[in-house]
């Protein structure tokens, strides 16, 4: 198994689309995934927002999610965003871990593959 890491700099649709067919692709090929979230992305990890996101031609992001979250990939939030990005700790999803930086960095010091949107 390879360890993915995918970074989501921002909540467009621009970027939450590749951070979540890369995630979805790789968790179903037996990757261990890890997604993080700097504060940039945060605001699409309030509850409900992502389900919202639409893009014509694209794959329905409430079916990438609940396939990313079903298999097992790893959602991280760096705490930074709670200030940044003025987010209460009861708006963010369910499932989602809050992490520092020094965390995630840890966390995928074995990763072979890395993404940032």
């Amino acid at each position: 198994m390879v360890k993915t890491a995918i970074v989501c700099n921002s909540s467009e649709p621009s970027n939450l689309y590749p951070t979540f067919i890369l995630a979805s692709s790789a968790v179903a090929s037996g990757d261990d995934v890890i997604l993080f979230f700097t504060p940039g992305g945060a605001p699409a990890l309030k509850k409900g927002v992502l389900e919202e996101i639409k893009g014509k031609g694209m794959p329905d992001m409430a079916d990438l999610i609940e396939g990313v979250e079903a298999l097992g990939a790893r959602i991280l939030l760096c705490e930074l965003a709670f200030e940044a990005k003025d987010i209460k700790d009861e708006e963010i999803r369910d499932g989602v871990e809050v992490v520092g930086a020094t965390k995630f960095i840890a966390e995928i010091h074995d990763a072979k593959i890395t993404f940032s949107f």
